[in-house]
């Protein structure tokens, strides 16, 4: 039975309501934080990178320090208490891979376009997810296991395609090479965080990691950061500046996912993120006037487009999306997750769907 089957539709149009909420503040999300890092990447001009990666990460740390600090000082005094270093190693191993992907990524922003090295990064979490469709087939069965294999495969294709259209700039230098090699160090440290992520959401309860792993992140670049643009760096100015910067990239997208998260399952969220590096592109050319060409274009939309497929068949895979028959209605209403939200993209616990954590 269709539409007709549904009195007046009223099913469908619960469905089509209740997902364009969700759907509209993870891109409200996505425009703050690439907003956050055109804004930051203006201020290249006046700061040094480096300088404006501390002052950002400050700004973060403050923030959840004021957020969680109750919390983050109850976790440190049972770590003690317990000696469990090892806890406390893996937290401090997140924040520096949580500092070194902020510090990358800004060092890209200032030499390549902003779409360009959101794009060259976000394969960082879609090799991640790409390696768990490539995982041995399981007790679901060797078809399952091939198909999903073959999927994986695919947009693993999809993503060179991009990257080899991407590539074509790079041969001309169109790009510069170390804005190109910061990217990928990015990309690299975002795999990493995913594990990272993980790893400290099992020992530490609500925020408490994040906010240890993000004063750390700040320690981590405020060496260079001072080095780099002390004494310019603390005018009121440009510290209200990297406030405001601190704001669009942590604070307001974590909000709006986090109310995103409470209507959605975070599996298709994930698919939902993949919005970014297009996003980043026209935030590029509205904010900065960096032009793509048609081949560049296309390289960022291949990567997204890949980014997306594998997120929905990772989820899929693990039975958090079923997957559409052709017996299926189509007035389904998606399936809501009841469970209370997760903490923002750098604390999850879960394999983190992907993000930009910046």
């Amino acid at each position: 039975m269709g539409i007709a089957g549904s009195p007046g539709g009223t099913p469908d149009t619960r469905g089509q309501a209740s997902v364009a909420l969700p759907a509209i503040l993870v891109l409200a999300g996505a425009i703050s934080v690439q907003s956050g890092a055109g804004i930051a990447t203006r201020l290249f001009t006046e700061l040094p990178p480096a300088a404006v990666t501390a002052l950002r990460l400050w700004t973060a740390a403050l923030i959840m320090l004021l957020l969680a600090g109750r919390p983050t000082v109850r976790a440190l005094a049972d770590l003690a208490r317990r000696r469990a270093w090892q806890d406390a190693a893996i937290a401090v191993g997140f924040g520096i891979v949580l500092g070194f992907m902020n510090f990358a990524i800004y060092q890209a922003f200032a030499r390549i376009p902003l779409g360009i090295a959101v794009t060259i990064e976000f394969l960082g979490p879609l090799t991640v997810t790409v390696a768990g469709t490539l995982r041995p087939a399981d007790d679901r069965g060797q078809a399952a296991g091939g198909r999903r294999r073959a999927a994986g495969l695919g947009y693993a294709a999809l993503a060179l395609a991009g990257v080899v259209l991407l590539g074509g700039a790079i041969g001309s230098a169109h790009l510069d090479l170390a804005g190109v090699a910061w990217a990928v160090g990015a990309g690299t440290a975002w795999a990493g965080y995913i594990i990272a992520s993980k790893a400290t959401g099992q020992r530490f309860e609500g925020s408490a990691g994040l906010a240890i792993a993000m004063c750390v992140a700040a320690a981590a670049v405020t060496a260079p950061g001072v080095i780099a643009g002390a004494p310019k760096m603390f005018r009121p100015r440009f510290l209200a500046e990297g406030a405001g910067i601190g704001l669009l990239s942590s604070v307001i997208p974590y909000w709006l996912e986090l109310e995103a998260l409470r209507r959605i399952r975070a599996s298709l969220f994930g698919v939902w993120m993949s919005v970014q590096p297009a996003v980043a592109a026209l935030i590029g050319l509205v904010f900065l006037g960096q032009r793509l060409s048609i081949a560049e274009w296309f390289g960022v939309c291949f990567v997204a487009v890949a980014s997306a497929g594998a997120a929905y068949r990772a989820a899929v895979s693990a039975g958090e999306i079923p997957a559409r028959s052709a017996t299926r209605p189509a007035t389904d209403a998606p399936e809501f997750a009841t469970r209370p939200a997760p903490p923002p993209p750098e604390s999850r616990p879960s394999p983190a769907p992907p993000s930009a954590p910046r």
